[in-house]
């Protein structure tokens, strides 16, 4: 038995069955236990591989999208360029390559990055050496002001809550002791986050399962609240559900296979797929414009990847011509990353849309 398991076991037999939000934020950030916290999970030796580790083309392009909104913008003196949980900070040093390209966008921005894992900064530092870099325990942490951000692959690791749709209404899924681990049960009657489930829901089929993320919804709201306030734009790109809250996403993955959510907490990661629509819906709500969701595929093509491609293989040996093409088709191939990963863009309202997206 590790320690978060016996951590979390202590915690359900003194204070009764605990939430699957409980039960992720518990099994990714406890503060000595959690996944997040205690190693980096990229890369071929660990869990798994995010779209900037599988080409420098992803970071690049995300760099030079961030050059046309800071144009849309009016091209400011002065911005905050932001990354949440900005993994081992391959994605911003690609982009910043990029947005060195057009060197007063380069010198007006500020970078700051938000993370909470100690491995993953410790990366970031090594990958951003030479750029002055602030770093951040929450956006709350983060001045005010007009700012670019970005975010790759961080929604579906924040915890979700899930109901199950029964005669009596909707039931909150909890996670109670077991002999050997845990086990899922469910709630006798209704929850306090029971009022988190949306319209969207309500003519689920019994037996139907709902996910709400209340940390994703509290975020978009402040995203677009700021952006409301202090103009900006902001890019979330993440594994996306197509059913909106009605289905039954969590999972976890060690060393890139699947591993049952309960086991081993803290030793593997578990992640849901994002409700992109709800997403949107919450950024408008705060006051700002969302635009999307666009599959990552035609998000990338708008970008110009396969431009971008023909360019780095003008000089390539075969390897290097095969993993470019194998790069891009992962990236942008519609039963890869392509159409499983979504984008949203979120700006000021009354925007025209950003690149990449489309009324």
């Amino acid at each position: 038995m590790n320690p978060l398991t016996r951590y979390l076991r202590d915690e359900i037999a003194t204070h009764g069955p605990i939430t699957v939000a409980t039960f992720m934020a518990t099994a990714m950030s406890h503060p000595e236990h959690g996944y997040y916290m205690k190693r980096d999970p990229l890369g071929r030796e660990g869990d798994f591989i995010t779209a900037p580790e599988v080409s420098q083309m992803f970071g690049e392009l995300i760099g030079l999208w961030c050059v046309a909104g800071w144009e849309r913008m009016g091209r400011p003196e002065k911005l905050m360029l932001v990354e949440l949980g900005p993994g081992r900070g391959t994605l911003m040093a690609d982009a910043l390559r990029a947005i060195a390209t057009v060197p007063a966008c380069r010198a007006a921005l500020d970078i700051h990055l938000v993370e909470i894992s100690p491995p993953l900064k410790a990366a970031q530092v090594n990958a951003l050496d030479g750029n002055l870099i602030t770093w951040h325990d929450s956006l709350a942490a983060l001045p005010e002001g007009p700012m670019l951000l970005v975010t790759n692959e961080l929604y579906d690791a924040l915890p979700i809550h899930q109901f199950i749709r029964t005669a009596e209404g909707w039931r909150e899924r909890l996670v109670d002791a077991a002999p050997e681990g845990f086990r899922f049960v469910l709630a006798s009657q209704n929850t306090p986050t029971t009022a988190l489930i949306s319209g969207a829901a309500c003519g689920a089929a019994l037996g139907s399962i709902a996910e709400v993320s209340a940390v994703g919804v509290s975020l978009t709201h402040e995203i677009g609240r700021r952006i409301a306030a202090s103009d900006g734009l902001a890019l979330i790109i993440d594994y996306a559900s197509d059913q909106g809250p009605i289905g039954d996403t969590l999972q976890a993955v060690r060393r890139h296979g699947y591993h049952p959510v309960l086991d081993d907490p803290g030793e593997a990661d578990i992640s849901a797929r994002v409700d992109f629509t709800t997403m949107a819906r919450v950024a408008d709500e705060a006051g700002a414009q969302a635009f999307g969701p666009v599959n990552q595929g035609d998000f990338l093509a708008a970008l110009g990847i396969e431009a971008r491609a023909e360019i780095l293989s003008r000089n390539a040996s075969e390897t290097q011509l095969a993993d470019i093409a194998q790069a891009v088709q992962r990236l942008v191939g519609p039963s890869e990353m392509g159409c499983l990963f979504k984008a949203l863009a979120i700006a000021r309202s009354g925007s025209p849309p950003p690149v990449g997206f489309h009324d």
